[in-house]
Order: C-alpha cells, then structure tokens, then sequence
C-alpha cells in the first residue's frame, strides 16, 4: 500500500483497511485542524487506487471494511468514486462496508440517487465533522459550512440510508463560548437526528492559527472540568431517535459510550457525579490523551 504522509481515520475504523485515494484535505483551512496541512490537495489516479487494491486482495482475501482517505474523499466525481467501489467489490468478495470522511458541500452536490447508488456499490457510512453547533464558534474557526447546509447535508444522507457518523469538539468555543457552543451543537445534533456521535475534546496543535489565538491571549481553552461541563450541556441538550453517541476518543477526559435516548439519563448522572467531585483522578491522564 502507498500511503503519502501521515493517514487518519476514525476510532471505529481500527479493524478495516485504509486506501488512500485522495491526498489531503481540499479546503484545509480550518483553524483548529492541523492533520493535511504539510499535504497538498489531490485526487488519486485510478491506476494507483487500482495497485493498492490489487496488493490488498493478494494478502487479505477476507477484507470486511474499507475506509477511504483521506480527509476529503467524497470530493472525488461520482463516476470515478462508482468506479473505485465497484473494482473493490469485484476484488474484495466478503466486503460488508465501505466509510468515508465528508464534508457538507460534497454531499450536497449529490442527489439522492447518487448518494443511493454509493450505498448499492458498498458505501455504508459517512463521517462528517460538524464541530460545533453555533454560528459563530463556525465562523471563528473557518469551517467551509453553515449550520443550516451541515442539517441539510446530514439528512440527505439519512434520507439515502446510508448510516452517518457527525463529529464534535469540546471546547471549540474556548471560555468565551464555552456554553452557548455545548447547548447549540446538543440542538443541532437532534435536528441532524445521527446514527452515531463521536465528541473529542480540542487538542492544540502547534503551527495551526487557533494555536497562535492561545499564545496571544486571543483564545483560552475551558480546563478539564470545563470540557467535562459542556459535555454534560450537549448531552442534556440531545433528543435524538437511535444514536450510539462516544466520548471515548483518546483526546477527551472522560470516556463514555452511551445508547441515545435511552441511556441519556445514566450518562448525565455519571458526568455530574465527576462534576460534583472534582477529582483528577476520575480523569484521563493528561499523558494519555493523544489525537
């Protein structure tokens, strides 16, 4: 497999086979993300998708689960992306699913025709980053979408029956929109109504413009509690249908895997009790937290 510079997926693609077919991010401009910043945007050629999987079908019949990288693979056009899933599932004959990062305008530039005939070909899951569910905290941090297209985005894909994955951060807003940003995502989040919800807490990576806001005093971060707080604010704020919704990314302080709705109470009772207490040692150690 020919991978170019460092891969990303997400936590619940550990067991499934990364291909690259695209290199970076095509709008890379957000100001927390750091991951494709070294990368200049690119779609790979057929021809070298097509190597990586003839070299995976040769050393791994069985393969279930693809995920397709890297951050931006649904700017791939429809035509060459439908080429791409038949030729894996010509080569890999037990292939269950097929995920993929996406971002709002990517799949609202597809019908839901289109967006069907994916999911026919193996598309099983898209990953999309909402981030946070206020304006402001989006326009702060340069996200490519408004709340509105994002909604809109979420439920084409829901109406195509592919299943969606919506990404948060904690603590996005820094102190100044620490609250507003936990109440609107645990809003937006319901009128997005996901299959799955993964929150990560912001990891500041150096060289990235909302680390250089920290260093001049221009953005403070919510300390561990803090984070822990807006979690429980989303939380409460989330009325969702069936969502398994995770904070057990390595970046946050406080794991947890709960079934929406009706896990919803247990898991507010378990963040407040962590709130009331205020111990350290209820926490993730801070050397274990990693992107």
């Amino acid at each position: 497999m020919k991978y170019e510079g460092m891969i990303f997926r997400p936590p619940s693609e550990a067991e499934s086979l990364i291909l690259q077919v695209t290199v970076g991010c095509s709008y890379n401009r957000c100001t927390f993300c750091g991951a494709y910043r070294e990368k200049i945007f690119r779609i790979k050629s057929f021809e070298e998708v097509k190597e990586d999987i003839d070299e995976a079908s040769r050393f791994g019949g069985s393969i279930r689960r693809v995920f397709l990288a890297d951050g931006d693979a649904l700017a791939i056009p429809q035509k060459d992306l439908l080429r791409i899933l038949e030729y894996m599932k010509s080569k890999f004959p037990y292939l269950e699913r097929v995920g993929i990062y996406a971002n709002a305008n990517d799949i609202l530039k597809r019908d839901g025709d289109e967006l069907k005939a994916l999911k026919d070909l193996g598309l099983g899951i898209i990953y999309m980053g909402l981030e946070s569910g206020n304006q402001e905290v989006l326009r702060r941090v340069k996200k490519n979408a408004t709340i509105g297209r994002m909604v809109q985005a979420a439920r084409r894909v829901k109406e195509s029956e592919i299943l969606l994955s919506v990404t948060v951060i904690l603590g996005l807003g820094g102190v100044e929109y620490s609250l507003i940003h936990a109440k609107d995502t645990g809003i937006v989040l319901s009128e997005m109504d996901p299959d799955y919800v993964g929150a990560l807490s912001l990891m500041v990576i150096p060289g990235t413009p909302i680390a250089k806001e920290i260093e001049e005093g221009k953005f403070l971060l919510p300390d561990p509690f803090g984070l822990i707080k807006e979690l429980e604010v989303m939380v409460e704020h989330l009325e969702v249908t069936s969502c398994f919704f995770a904070s057990n990314h390595a970046s946050n302080y406080l794991p947890l895997r709960v079934r929406l709705p009706e896990g919803k109470d247990e898991a507010l009772r378990r963040i407040r009790e962590v709130l009331r207490r205020r111990d350290p040692a209820l926490l993730r150690p801070e050397f274990l937290r990693a992107l």
